[in-house]
């Protein structure tokens, strides 16, 4: 199925008469009604680390949960069909996919708020568990709203998103993982995207160049307990799993 991105946003693309923020945020309006048949195609990677969430809220005792970025509710109803007493919230900046969840998809108004990752409406610790699904490529400080949900969480963090370093043929994986160390990787990144710092693309929008490993210090310094799972299908085998040959792998920080 053909999904192309609305004209307008390749225009503002093309003209530089919006903001990258600005850009995103047309995509998702124009993009909102369709917005789950568009993402189809990822759910085999994000549905896994569902369900790992899912287990782990289980096996943790978790008994609230933050869903930052949420989208149109895809994690809420997926926690709150298996978790019946588990308090679900959602914090998503797009009115029209908070409209899509609310008028499509049945997610109770009171469950999502209006805001914004890097200035979560919430004290310290107001949640056993904070998680996103795919939203920190979109972002150009991903790591200002990890720090928030590190703020917010009480018990655990969960990142489920992309690793640069798994993606392409293993020359460029290996050359990616060797500029990112040598610290020159933003340089690279800004000729190979003309100096915008981004892409535009029909399936995902506005992305920028992430990694769950860019986040890894934060995760570690919040608990020594970090697991990485890989929940794309792996390029290569050996010991440099899922750094080298995972495209989307689940970050899991969590502390007593």
């Amino acid at each position: 199925m053909t999904n192309p991105i609305p004209r307008r946003s390749h225009a503002l693309h093309r003209t530089g008469h919006s903001s990258a923020v600005d850009i995103q945020a047309r995509y998702y309006a124009e993009t909102a009604a369709i917005y789950d048949a568009m993402h189809g195609r990822e759910r085999d990677g994000h549905d896994l680390a569902l369900r790992f969430l899912s287990a782990l809220v289980q096996q943790f005792e978790l008994r609230s949960v933050l869903d930052v970025g949420c989208g149109t509710g895809r994690v809420l109803r997926h926690l709150r069909e298996r978790h019946a007493d588990l308090h679900v919230r959602g914090v998503e900046p797009v009115p029209a996919l908070i409209r899509q969840a609310i008028e499509a998809h049945g997610v109770a108004a009171e469950n999502i708020v209006c805001g914004r990752g890097e200035a979560l409406p919430y004290a310290d610790s107001s949640f056993d568990a904070v998680c996103e699904f795919g939203i920190l490529h979109h972002v150009a400080q991903p790591n200002a709203i990890v720090r928030e949900m590190l703020r917010v969480a009480r018990h655990a963090v969960f990142l489920s998103d992309g690793n640069r370093f798994g993606q392409g043929s293993l020359s460029s994986r290996l050359a990616k993982l060797a500029l990112y160390r040598l610290k020159l990787w933003p340089l690279v990144n800004y000729v190979k995207t003309r100096g915008r710092g981004y892409t535009v693309t029909a399936g995902d929008g506005l992305a920028y160049s992430y990694s769950v490993f860019d986040s890894y210090a934060l995760l570690s310094q919040w608990t020594p307990r970090v697991i990485l799972i890989p929940t794309s299908l792996s390029n290569t085998k050996g010991w440099a799993n899922p750094l080298l040959t995972a495209g989307q792998v689940l970050a899991c920080a969590i502390r007593d």
